[in-house]
């Protein structure tokens, strides 16, 4: 079994990996890259292998820096079915067809913008490339569900364990069989915490495997509780309404909107925040909602203890504002605080966040709160770290507004639990720490190495190839 690793090495975006068995060759995930713009443009142009050659895809969930390459490879040539479970089939075609009309109007505004002795870009794909995407898409339950492995060929087959990151999120156990010998591959994908809010705790396998492709985003800290979260969020809206502050939230359409809208909702019904309107400025989230209220068989017991068993939807409650049109969007900016608004993207790098950031950044009486990582070379990252000037829309920005991070909703494993889950994976004898830093992977590296002194280590660089 050969590993081939095309994204995520050493930075976060665009997770890609090919696995090659004989003559069979296993995509897993195929993201974007995301971060500098005419960086990652290069690199989301065209795919590092060849489309046409890869039998399958497996798919570990819907962020588009895991399958936002999907309509690229299709177009390319790729014929085969794309892995992955039922939530994350639905919701991925919202995302690429989000991303498809990012493109579209980032192409548009580069053109009327274009130097004279330039030539005019297109965008890396179209709404009408994502569609032909639709009929790819293969769901396959987690294996607590069906109790079945999902075979490849003869030789291959896989099952999903729940990574609890997002709904849908699965880490996936591979068994590939060469010349009589089994050997299994874990590949986490993203890999959740324990306690999140809405989903069920992230599983261990439970077979042994040489190998364990792990993401490694955060191994260099541990995360605050998610117990204090609630406490948190209290302070920062009841100094905000005190104030007459607006809140601006970057976050996920996909998971961290919806995590947030869950305590939010908590909040409100233990009467524990002072009413203010909350604002969701994103299409996108308001379609992925409704994904989950089609999912909540899928959430973990709190949810029934908190909404399920009340007949309450945890997404809808009093003094939640959905926006849906461009003129609804602008209408906000022009309120008085107290508010909060909820808006995408969550690193800042596109969509009505912008907006919202431009007319509030330069108030010293508003809050910008960070709720997600934020990728190297970012907006996002770039406010979170205080730079000054930011650029907006072209325009430079002096960010006087007050920036908190909460990093308790954080949906990714942090160093105590990379090390937990790697501990959990019996038989192993190779780690390849992906989708992650160099001074990250390199903290997280030299503490594993000291409690598994037996296991071969990677931390793989872009078309880095390992046999297992």
């Amino acid at each position: 079994m050969r590993i081939t690793f095309f994204g995520a090495t050493q930075e976060v975006t665009g997770s890609k990996y090919l696995i090659e068995s004989g003559d069979y060759r296993l995509l897993l995930d195929c993201g974007m890259h995301q971060g500098k713009r005419n960086i990652s443009n290069e690199l989301n142009k065209k795919l590092p292998f060849e489309a046409g050659t890869v039998n399958a895809m497996i798919l570990s969930h819907a962020h588009a820096d895991h399958c936002g390459m999907i309509p690229v490879l299709v177009k390319e040539g790729f014929m085969g079915k794309i892995y992955c479970t039922a939530p994350t089939a639905d919701i991925a075609k919202f995302i690429l067809e989000d991303t498809a009309n990012i493109f579209k109007e980032d192409s548009r505004h580069y053109n009327k913008h274009l130097p004279k002795d330039e030539n005019p870009i297109e965008p890396i794909y179209t709404e009408q490339d994502v569609k032909k995407t639709f009929g790819h898409f293969a769901p396959v339950p987690y294996f607590r569900l069906s109790q079945r492995w999902t075979q490849l060929n003869e030789h291959i087959r896989f099952k999903f364990y729940d990574a609890g990151h997002i709904l849908g999120s699965a880490v996936t156990l591979l068994e590939i069989t060469e010349d009589g010998v089994t050997k299994r591959l874990v590949f986490t994908g993203d890999l959740g915490r324990d306690f999140l809010p809405i989903l069920r705790d992230p599983e261990f396998v439970q077979e042994p495997a040489q190998a364990l492709i792990m993401e490694c985003t955060y191994g260099d800290k541990i995360h605050r509780p998610v117990a204090d979260l609630e406490s948190n969020l209290k302070s920062i809206i009841s100094e905000a309404v005190k104030n007459n502050s607006k809140i601006i939230v970057p976050a996920f359409s996909l998971g961290r909107t919806q995590e947030l809208l869950y305590v939010l909702h908590k909040l409100i019904n233990k009467k524990e925040i002072p009413a203010l309107p909350i604002f969701v400025d994103s299409p996108l989230a308001k379609n992925i909602t409704r994904v989950f209220q089609g999912y909540t068989a899928d959430f973990d017991e709190a949810f029934w203890e908190d909404f399920g068993e009340k007949g309450e939807s945890a997404f809808l409650f009093k003094n939640l504002i959905t926006t849906a049109s461009v003129d609804e969007s602008k209408s906000i900016n022009r309120k008085e605080g107290p508010y909060m608004v909820i808006a995408g993207s969550g690193m800042c790098e596109g969509g009505r966040i912008l907006h919202h950031l431009k007319n509030n950044i330069e108030n010293p009486n508003n809050i910008i709160l960070i709720t997600g990582y934020q990728g190297g070379n970012t907006l996002g990252r770039k406010i979170q770290e205080g730079v000054s000037p930011v650029r907006i829309f072209g325009q430079e920005y002096a960010p006087k507004a007050k920036v908190i991070t909460l990093d308790e909703l954080s949906a990714h494993a942090d160093q105590k639990d990379l090390l937990s889950y790697a501990a959990h994976v019996s038989g192993l004898k190779k780690i390849f720490l992906v989708h992650t830093e160099i001074p990250k992977a390199a903290v997280f590296k030299n503490l594993a190495q000291k409690e598994f002194p037996l296991l071969e280590i990677n931390i793989p660089s872009m078309g880095g190839e390992f046999e297992v």
